[in-house]
């Protein structure tokens, strides 16, 4: 069964490689944001609006929804599996691809760049607010590639690494568990009046789950700076220095890696629904960031990503010539 899982997965980062993620295609994602909302109404309603209560309700939500994450997937490919093992590998290879968001993220990146360029300031605004959860009416154009560059940096690790991590160790459920746990965090996981305490333990949650992929991703992309020729050195060196320049223990990881590569300065202060939070900045601006950083920022993403999937490939033939596969 572990080498029809590691097929699958495969076939299935080459299918978000080739197609991505066409909106008319039913997105079992959306389904958890939705289940999310749903059991949130519940669990408040449940548990009360005291700290304690919120704290509790918001444990309890994170349970149901990853037991029923973990637990449908592994349902329906335990019984492709039992049917026919070419089911599982179709089955396991589509829930695969569900799970990885390389194309979506370079697309909706990439859209804001053209916006930039073609449409205005408005047009990028709106185009960069599909895809972080800051505040955009007010951001210049400096404002707006950053964001940009942060979001591609990190989800090189979220969106990306991640999710192929998961999927290598435990296949679609355990790739399915980790969408909602990083789901329930960008849902919920805020320093807000509404999720302070709610939002607590899937914030913690995702800092868990993300500890070990933001790191290999950090080193995936050291790796890409130094095969694009960008500033290996300078990377390396704001890696070290700036890797914990952030509230979370793992988005500075990826963003310090892409900002020394670039030789720019991201983060800094940002407004999330009205408020003003003050965050620490990570790089140094060598140079002025522009438009074409958006790019870059992808180009070292799919490296790191092609050379990630590389290694692991490596790693399952070595195990399949122990007899493990």
């Amino acid at each position: 069964m572990l080498k029809y899982t590691f097929i699958a997965v495969i076939l299935g980062f080459m299918i978000d490689f080739i197609i991505g993620d066409p909106h008319s295609f039913p997105h079992p994602v959306r389904l958890i944001g939705r289940m999310i909302s749903a059991f949130e109404k519940i669990t408040r309603h449940a548990f009360g609006d005291t700290k304690t209560g919120q704290l509790i309700g918001g444990a309890v939500l994170w349970v149901i929804v990853c037991v029923l994450s973990l637990g449908v997937p592994f349902a329906v490919v335990f019984a492709a599996y039992k049917l026919n093992k070419w089911l599982y590998i179709a089955v396991s290879a589509v829930m695969s691809w569900q799970c990885t968001a390389a194309r979506q993220l370079m697309r909706e990146s990439m859209a804001v760049k053209k916006a930039l360029e073609t449409d205005g300031i408005e047009a990028a605004r709106k185009a960069v607010s599909m895809i972080v959860g800051r505040d955009t009416d007010n951001l210049d154009e400096d404002g707006v590639i950053r964001a940009a560059v942060e979001t591609v940096a990190e989800n090189a690790s979220d969106g990306v690494i991640a999710p192929l991590f998961y999927l290598m160790l435990g296949g679609a459920p355990l790739g399915f568990l980790y969408k909602a746990v990083n789901t329930m965090d960008s849902m919920i996981g805020y320093k807000n009046e509404r999720y302070i305490y709610f939002g607590r333990f899937a914030a913690r949650a995702d800092d868990v789950f993300n500890f070990i992929p933001s790191r290999i991703s950090a080193v995936f992309l050291l790796f890409a700076a130094f095969i694009l020729r960008l500033d290996f050195k300078n990377a390396l060196k704001i890696y070290k220095r700036d890797r914990k320049n952030h509230s979370s223990p793992n988005a500075a990881q990826t963003e310090a890696v892409c900002a020394g590569a670039l030789g720019v300065q991201l983060g800094g202060d940002a407004y999330y629904f009205g408020k003003l939070y003050e965050k620490p900045t990570i790089g140094d601006s060598k140079r002025e960031i522009n438009s074409g950083d958006i790019k870059t920022a992808n180009i070292m993403m799919y490296t790191a990503d092609f050379a990630f999937l590389a290694v692991c490939v490596a790693a399952i033939s070595a195990l399949g010539g122990l007899g493990y596969v």
